[in-house]
């Protein structure tokens, strides 16, 4: 945490914090008041216009302890990364981002909320992107709304890798998927000829390795639509192991085949590039037997 500042003329303490901590940016500096990080003389102060006076101490200091305090996530979410701006999640097969329209289903946003609010109950989580519930790995969520809309912005610029385990033996070693797809149907996404009405769905792929059986492929996304990934596999005449609704007829890990291995994006708040990778789930190692 940045070091103590002393007072030395009467201020209020939004300025005082602008000043005395100028590269850090104004909408972070704004959120240490709002969620209880700015302690002046060892209390924790919120408001912006308090009157400072000289000889008073301020300081910035995240509550770790509450967060060590906070009960632990449920088996099949785990925590990689967590500052004051954003978490990423490892995301396990089952849990949905957010609930659907039904409200039935366990969520990660419903388990992150209660894990920020153990240090402050006014604290939530914002999403900024998705992963089917039956796809396992990387997810970013955002602490704050300001946050959440810089990494939505630019998220179509940062790199989202993905490895799958597909049926059968693909031929090609390398290449673009492109299709239009009509996302109108919650259960199945379909391609179709495009129209006013569908979405462009841009998906490059690459083969790490065939078995007798089965492809493992990377598949890095251009463009982040709704079950883009299986809809371009199945396509191919590839679907994803354990995707039966995409017509997968084998499924041996009792799961989708999928996860979201590695995510790289710019940070919201320090500009700082962050890099996250995953392992593939042991589970779906187990289908892909080494090279002999």
């Amino acid at each position: 945490m940045p070091a103590p500042r002393t007072v030395n003329a009467p201020a209020e303490l939004l300025p005082f914090l602008f000043e005395n901590w100028p590269d850090t940016k104004r909408t972070r500096v704004k959120q240490w008041l709002k969620f209880g990080s700015v302690r002046v003389n060892g209390r924790v102060v919120t408001k912006h216009n308090h009157e400072l006076k000289a000889g008073d101490k301020v300081g910035i200091e995240v509550d770790r302890m509450a967060r060590k305090a906070a009960p632990p996530l449920p088996a099949g979410l785990k925590i990689i990364h967590e500052d004051d701006a954003i978490i990423v999640l490892d995301k396990g097969p089952g849990w949905l981002t957010v609930a659907l329209d039904s409200g039935k289903g366990r969520t990660a946003y419903a388990a992150l909320t209660d894990h920020v609010r153990a240090a402050n109950p006014r604290n939530r989580v914002w999403i900024v992107h998705r992963l089917d519930r039956d796809t396992s790995g990387l997810i970013v969520f955002a602490k704050t709304e300001p946050y959440k809309r810089v990494l939505q912005q630019n998220w179509h610029k940062f790199d989202k890798t993905y490895h799958a385990i597909v049926e059968g033996l693909m031929k090609r070693d390398s290449g673009t998927l492109r299709c239009h797809l009509n996302e109108e149907f919650s259960l199945r996404v379909r391609s179709v000829p495009p129209d006013d009405d569908t979405r462009e769905a841009v998906t490059h792929f690459k083969v790490l390795q065939r078995t007798h059986n089965t492809t493992l492929v990377e598949l890095k996304l251009e463009t982040g639509r709704r079950h883009q990934l299986r809809v371009h596999l199945s396509d191919m005449g590839h679907p994803i192991v354990g995707d039966k609704p995409y017509g997968a007829v084998t499924d041996p890990a009792k799961r989708l085949a999928l996860h979201a291995t590695e995510l790289r994006f710019v940070h919201p708040a320090t500009d700082k590039k962050m890099v996250f990778n995953l392992p593939l789930p042991d589970v779906l190692k187990k289908l892909i037997p080494p090279p002999k």
